[in-house]
């Protein structure tokens, strides 16, 4: 009789405590549906800690993750639905916590946790259930791991993402400026043997995203990048007509013209239109872009006037290069080295500057995705003090742990920060090792032809005597000329062209 008795409790307590569970559950919902977030939250949080119902705690997980974007604290959203996404497809709200996910990605335009967790989630044993998911939703989700996918060199897993991407999605031209990199990527499988089917295919995709009907997240950058790409697929094909035509298309002072006007100089350089090419490097070196990083620029510069046999513009080219990037080699130097942590690197460009060269901090700052893990650093401070600022959430034991969460957050994207800042400020220091030493090789070729020519005893003065310089041809009937005397004016900068006569014997112009 006894063990009858107990049996039946041991049945009866479990119905008892998912009862239970039940109204409590219900009542937080209520809460929910009213728009008391505050109070509903702490309701949520003890029925996902501790409720004996598996349903009741798989509901509460995702409607704790809801009231917190509701909220406006996205970064604790976004682990709360992580974590569900992470549980597995088991879990009964796995593919509506996915699409939240999504949701605060799109809100916070975060590039670095939200593409990574999607990634490591994104494995065919569920991309056949992933396909339930909204078609916008599903169209996002191919692109933020197409990204990841690209980054890690998985060229053809990317270009499948990023060909699943509707026209009708709001990421669609991203997709398609995304696609373009990858196929003129020179590691894509199939180079170079494919070379002109995937050029062709980069190009279409390139135009794509130029094409791309409204509305699109981030348009006007995404057709500056577009215009980039297509130059930069005509120049490695050795098309530099058309590379040029695609830098100038990008709008004047747009965020990527400082880039178009430095690539444009490669291009006329290589299209043999040396005036040009200075005319480019003239609008970059303009007071506007005072505090850019571009030591290549003054390389290139040097080398137009190599090439015309102008020996002394020549040297005044290579000087200034010396009076400006030596002392910010030297600068660089004690924060290039492989001993520096992490975080020292992060804290280096995400503080005020005071120790590095300002064209290289700026440099750094000015990268998207360093930006983006700033912004998400302050976010997570924001919301650490938000939530501990909330009394009705006092003594709950959801501050404690949502302020681990965060500080977990935070560690990690300072881990990111430091790791890209770092290698950043490796790459400047390369890149002014090694334009120094091209520097250098233009300095002692430029010795030598001039002592060749004296021993020769051509008088090049005599041969640039003979030459004229002459207007350049106007584009058109709207256009005038207008000499430059040494200011820079807003409406002329990235129309320059230099006249340049040339200093070379018959015999090294035809060289």
């Amino acid at each position: 009789m006894h063990r009858l008795i107990l049996a039946t409790f041991l049945v009866l307590a479990p119905l008892a405590a998912s009862a239970q569970d039940m109204n409590a559950y219900n009542q937080a919902l209520a809460t929910f549906n009213a728009g008391k977030l505050d109070a509903a939250a702490p309701l949520f949080f003890e029925l996902a800690s501790n409720a004996m119902d598996s349903d009741v705690r798989a509901r509460s997980e995702y409607y704790l993750a809801q009231t917190y974007a509701r909220k406006g604290l996205p970064i604790t959203a976004l682990v709360t639905y992580a974590a569900i996404v992470n549980a597995g497809h088991q879990h009964p709200f796995y593919l509506q916590a996915l699409e939240g996910l999504v949701d605060v990605q799109q809100q916070l335009n975060e590039q670095n946790l939200v593409p990574n967790i999607l990634d490591k989630a994104y494995t065919p044993e569920v991309q056949d259930k992933w396909v339930r998911l909204p078609r916008e939703v599903l169209a996002r989700v191919h692109y933020q791991v197409a990204t990841i996918r690209q980054r890690r060199g998985r060229f053809e897993e990317a270009r499948a993402l990023l060909e699943a991407v509707p026209p009708d999605s709001r990421v669609y031209a991203r997709a398609r400026y995304l696609l373009g990199v990858v196929l003129a990527d020179p590691h894509f499988p199939g180079r170079p043997s494919e070379a002109d089917a995937l050029d062709g295919a980069a190009l279409a995709a390139f135009k794509g995203a130029l094409e791309a009907k409204a509305p699109q997240i981030a348009h006007d950058e995404m057709k500056q990048l577009s215009l980039l790409g297509i130059g930069r697929l005509h120049y490695g094909r050795h098309e530099y007509p058309q590379a040029v035509a695609a830098y100038e298309d990008v709008p004047r002072y747009t965020r990527f013209w400082d880039q178009a006007l430095f690539e444009n100089g490669f291009a006329r350089f290589q299209n043999e239109d040396f005036g040009g090419a200075l005319g480019s490097l003239q609008a970059l070196h303009a007071p506007q872009f005072e505090g850019a990083f571009q030591p290549e620029s003054w390389v290139l510069k040097a080398t137009v006037y190599y090439y015309s046999c102008l020996f002394d513009e020549v040297k005044t080219t290579l000087t200034a290069y010396e009076q400006l990037y030596e002392p910010m080699a030297k600068q660089l130097e004690p924060f290039a080295s492989e001993e520096l942590d992490l975080l020292s690197a992060y804290n280096l460009v995400a503080a005020e500057n005071r120790r590095l060269p300002r064209p290289i901090y700026l440099w750094i700052r000015g990268n998207e995705r360093i930006q983006d893990v700033m912004r998400m650093i302050e976010q997570v401070d924001l919301e650490k003090r938000e939530v501990a600022a909330l009394g009705a959430w006092e003594g709950t034991g959801m501050v404690p742990e949502i302020v681990s969460s965060l500080e977990e957050v935070r560690g990690t994207l300072v881990q990111i920060g430091g790791r890209f800042a770092k290698s950043r400020l490796q790459e400047a220091a390369q890149n002014l090792r090694t334009f120094a030493d091209q520097a250098e090789i233009i300095r002692v070729q430029t010795a030598l032809d001039e002592k060749d020519l004296l021993l020769a005893g051509v008088d090049q003065k005599a041969i640039l005597k003979t030459q004229s310089i002459y207007r350049p041809k106007m584009p058109g009937a709207a256009w005038n000329y207008w000499k430059f005397q040494g200011e820079f004016w807003r409406d002329e900068i990235g129309y320059y062209q230099y006249t340049l006569k040339r200093g070379c014997p018959a015999r090294l112009q035809q060289k």
